[in-house]
C-alpha cells in the first residue's frame, strides 16, 4: 500500500529544527555545559535502600509491629529518612497498639497532607522533600488531640536530644557559596548551613567588599552539625567531593581570591584530618591546592544569599557530588 504524503509536513519539520537551533544559540557555551556535567536530581537526598524505597518513594507500608520505633519512647525527635528534616517529637507520640509508630501531632509546617490513591485515606508526607510517612487518622479518641499519625519507622530517623544539645560547628570554602551551603544542607547529620565570610582583614564586610577582591576574605559557608550523626572527617571528605580543589583562586567559571578552596580548621584534631586527606587526594593524582587555615571570626552573609538555590528552586551550576575517596 503506498504511503500518503502528509502535505506541509516537511514545512513543519523544518521549523521545529529552526525553532531548537535559536534556541541553544541564544544560550552561552560555558553554562550548557556547565549545566550537563552539574545537573542535580534526587541524588541531593540521602541514599535510599530497596526497601526504604519501596515505602518512602513507592508509597508502600512496612509490616506491622516489625518497625524499629513502633514500641520506641525514648526521648528526642524524629527526622524524615530522605532529607533529614524534623518531623516529629517523642513528646507527640503514643502507644496506640496499631502496629506503627503514632503521633498525635507534628512539628509545625513539616508534614503535608493529601488524599491517598485510595481515594479514601488521607496520606502525609514530608513538605521538604515528599517523602511518604504513612497516613493520618482522626476521631478516635486515643488521645486529648484526636489524632493518630500511622507513620512507618523506616521513613523516620530517630535522634535522641541529649545528642542534639551538643552542636559543632565547621567551616568550608569552596568557591561560590551558594552551592557549597545547597549540597551541605542535603548531607545527613548537618542541623545548618550558612553563607559567609572568612579570612580576612576587614571587619562586617559586605558582599560589594569581598567580590573587588581586596579584604582577603573567601566565600565561606559554617556547617552546624550533630556529631553523633556525623562526624567531621566525614564532612571534610564530603567537602572535597562536591567541589574542584585543584582550581586556583576559583571554582567553575567564578574567578577571583574569594572563590579559593580552603579549609578553616578550629582544632588540631580537624587540622590533622584535612591535611591528611588531602594527601590521600594527591596520592590519587589530585593536584589539590586547598588552603588549610586556623578559623578566624565568620561573617554571616546577607539574607538574599542565604538558601539561595532553594529560594530559586534552581541546582548549583557549578558544584556537584564526585566521589574521589
Amino acid at each position: 500500500m503506498l504511503k500518503r504524503k502528509v502535505p506541509g509536513l516537511e514545512n513543519h519539520a523544518v521549523l521545529y529544527l529552526i525553532i531548537i537551533i535559536v534556541l541553544f544559540a541564544g544560550l552561552p557555551a560555558g553554562i550548557i555545559s556547565c549545566s550537563e556535567e552539574t545537573a542535580m536530581d534526587n541524588t541531593s537526598y540521602n541514599k535510599l535502600s530497596a526497601e526504604e524505597e519501596r515505602v518512602i518513594i513507592d508509597k508502600g507500608t512496612e509490616a506491622p509491629f516489625s518497625g524499629k520505633y513502633y514500641n520506641f519512647f525514648e526521648k528526642g525527635s524524629y527526622h524524615c529518612k530522605r532529607c533529614n528534616a524534623l518531623l516529629y517529637r517523642s513528646s507527640d507520640k503514643f502507644a496506640s497498639g496499631c502496629g506503627w509508630p503514632s503521633f498525635d501531632d507534628e512539628v509545625e509546617g513539616a508534614v503535608k497532607r493529601q488524599t491517598d490513591a485510595d481515594g479514601q485515606r488521607t496520606e502525609i508526607i514530608c513538605a521538604n522533600c515528599g517523602a511518604h510517612l504513612g497516613h493520618v487518622f482522626e476521631g478516635e479518641g486515643l488521645t486529648d488531640k484526636n489524632v493518630r499519625h500511622c507513620v512507618n519507622s523506616i521513613s523516620m530517623v530517630f535522634v535522641p536530644d541529649k545528642e542534639e544539645s551538643h552542636p559543632a560547628k565547621a567551616y568550608f570554602a569552596g568557591g561560590c557559596f551558594w552551592g557549597v551551603e545547597h549540597l551541605f544542607e542535603q548531607k545527613e547529620g548537618v542541623i545548618s548551613a550558612v553563607s559567609g565570610y572568612m579570612g580576612g582583614s576587614m571587619e562586617s564586610p559586605s558582599y560589594r567588599d569581598v567580590s573587588r577582591g581586596k579584604t582577603g576574605h573567601l566565600e565561606t559557608v559554617e556547617v552546624t552539625y550533630d556529631p553523633a550523626r556525623v562526624n567531621y572527617e566525614e564532612l571534610a571528605r564530603f567537602f572535597f567531593e562536591i567541589h574542584d580543589p585543584t582550581q586556583v583562586d576559583r571554582q567553575g567559571p567564578d574567578i577571583g581570591e574569594q572563590y579559593r578552596s580552603a579549609v578553616f580548621y578550629t582544632t588540631d584534631d580537624e587540622q590533622k584530618i584535612v591535611h591528611m586527606l588531602i594527601d590521600i587526594l594527591k596520592n590519587r593524582g589530585y593536584n589539590v591546592v586547598t588552603k588549610v587555615l586556623p578559623a578566624v571570626t565568620f561573617w554571616k552573609a546577607e539574607d538574599y544569599h542565604q538558601d539561595y538555590y532553594e529560594k530559586k528552586k534552581q541546582q548549583p551550576y557549578c558544584h556537584v557530588y564526585k566521589k574521589k575517596f
